[in-house]
């Protein structure tokens, strides 16, 4: 292991060993010239359709959209939108909007009207990609806002909205004359911007985060094997939305790899299982929603999943119970859980074979430093003290677009603070309790949500859950707990409140009460939307 516990009781991950990807003269260029190397090899596989792309297809359609997109006026710096589900045309889009030295700004698929609105008039693109989901609202919205040029519909033909080209049309019109090769400008790679992603948004509307060029080579740079099998070797197994940070990051280091991907545009129980027996995949990108699926639902006994070796999991906390009842149903011999950050490209912790304790979120990347802050007195704390998780290294963003505010109050001195508060062990593995924001204070103990919701799903009777403190005068906030039944049980607010007592300390007890739902709303990559949550609950109350 690399990492070593500096003096004044920071972290180091240890140095990038090889600086290949950051030697190029863009990030367009690396990918480019990947899938050139890569030739007739099979790069993608649509597991709806079965039809497979290999690295030439990749390398000519780039080549020929990039110059496109030239011809429509792009230039080096302008912004491209991309609001599109997982698709070979969106990956092409992306490349493209990279070889020509633009910045690439991917919209969530489910944003309404007022959403999109609010993306695109932080980053501002000339022109937007969108599939046959998203293009009437994209073109609509885009008629409101002038810096808008132009809108290219990546499924179908032509729409009845002005202003919308057909990609089809496009890519096989004699109109755009096009060369076989293309030399991507030089990027100022630590300014140039390559992606703009809307973080979560936990507390309200998104903030578009600013990666550079370099943040994404030297985060290609940093990968760390998870197996010893070679990735230009791994099939891999992906139906995370490629609009959303840890999609759009695998999607671009997996690219670079060589790795077969097989996509799906999103989750479908039988789709997803299917794909995993027929390509025999190796490896799939999880969120803890899937991996719960994995450990509980009847269907999975139907299909064979034992090709599966590695199964990595981001986005949110896993429970130990989760990932024993996948290794004891399928047989998985890797579960591997990171943790990272859209602020700071993809993961900045990572699980290995030697340090993959019950709960961790493993050790940290190369390249990378960090420290654990008392939140209130801003002292650095040392080994299994809880506090604020801080970062600094090559991935941490440039900041958020057109909000220097936010900026200043995530980075001060180069660190970024997360407002996730964890601690690091004698061994220097790491571990996430909760976010700040997000902490129960009951009666002066701070309760993490997470913990009660991984013991209420060892519940066999419980498909899902999630936990918010119930605003109370006397004790500040009570544990409340929303739970998702697995079908055809019986299950009581009484039997779940019981549950957890007999399991939990005082302080963790559901007194603020069960309330039965048919789902827990979540984002596209698994975290639980507890200010949904809080609003359900405020309507109840008013209710009353």
């Amino acid at each position: 292991m690399t990492s070593k516990l500096l003096p004044g009781n920071i972290v180091y991950g240890g140095p990038i060993p090889v600086r290949e990807a950051q030697e190029y003269r863009s990030l367009g260029q690396l990918i480019m010239d990947r899938y050139k190397s890569f030739g007739d090899q099979t790069v993608m596989i649509d597991a709806v359709s079965g039809i497979e792309y290999t690295g030439k297809f990749l390398y000519d359609s780039i080549v020929r959209l990039a110059q496109i997109l030239q011809k429509l006026g792009i230039k080096h710096n302008d912004v491209v939108g991309l609001s599109s589900e997982n698709s070979v045309n969106f990956a092409i889009a992306m490349f493209a909007g990279f070889a020509v030295g633009a910045t690439v700004a991917p919209l969530n698929v489910t944003y309404s009207e007022r959403e999109v609105d609010h993306a695109i008039n932080l980053s501002h693109p000339k022109i937007i990609f969108a599939s046959k989901i998203t293009v009437d609202r994209i073109a609509k919205v885009a008629k409101q806002n002038k810096f808008v040029k132009a809108v290219i519909a990546l499924s179908g033909s032509s729409t009845n909205h002005p202003k919308v080209y057909s990609f089809t049309d496009l890519m096989n019109s004699d109109k755009y004359k096009t060369k076989p090769d293309f030399t991507t400008p030089a990027a100022n790679k630590t300014e140039d911007v390559a992606l703009i992603v809307c973080s979560s948004g936990t507390t309200g509307l998104p903030k578009g985060v600013q990666l550079t060029q370099f943040n994404l080579l030297a985060t290609i740079d940093s990968q760390i094997q998870p197996t010893m099998i070679p990735f230009n070797e791994i099939t891999l197994l992906t139906v995370i939305p490629w609009f959303h940070a840890f999609g759009c990051l695998t999607l671009i280091t997996t690219a670079t790899m060589g790795t077969r991907l097989v996509y799906l545009p999103k989750f479908e129980e039988t789709l997803f299982l299917s794909a995993i027996e027929k390509y025999r995949v190796m490896m799939a990108f999880m969120v803890p929603p899937l991996m719960v699926f994995l450990a509980k639902h009847p269907i999975v006994d139907k299909y064979d999943l034992s090709s599966l070796m590695v199964l990595l999991c981001g986005a949110a906390p896993l429970s130990r119970e989760t990932e024993d009842q996948i290794k004891e149903r399928i047989g998985v011999p890797f579960i591997r859980q990171g943790y990272g950050l859209s602020e700071s490209t993809l993961s900045v912790l990572v699980q290995t074979d030697d340090y993959c304790k019950p709960g961790s979120v493993g050790v940290l990347k190369v390249g990378i430093y960090a420290k654990v802050v008392d939140p209130d007195t801003g002292k650095i704390l040392g080994p299994n003290e809880r506090g604020e998780l801080c970062f600094k290294g090559d991935g941490i963003m440039k900041g958020y677009i057109g909000d220097s505010k936010s900026t200043q109050s995530a980075i001060r001195d180069g660190w970024l603070h997360t407002g996730d508060i964890g601690y690091f062990d004698d061994s220097l593995e790491f571990f996430i309790v909760d976010r700040i924001k997000e902490l129960i204070k009951y009666k002066g103990f701070q309760v993490p949500p997470a913990e009660i919701e991984a013991l209420l799903l060892t519940n066999d009777k419980i498909k899902d859950a999630a936990v918010i403190g119930k605003p109370d005068e006397e004790a500040g906030e009570l544990p409340m707990a929303f739970v998702v039944k697995q079908p055809n049980t019986q299950l009581t607010a009484e039997d779940v409140i019981n549950f957890v007592n007999e399991r939990a300390s005082p302080a963790k007890r559901l007194r603020g009460g069960v309330v039965f739902v048919d789902e827990i709303p979540k984002n596209p990559s698994g975290k639980i939307l507890r200010r949904i949550l809080r609003d359900m609950l405020k309507k109840q109350k008013s209710k009353l």
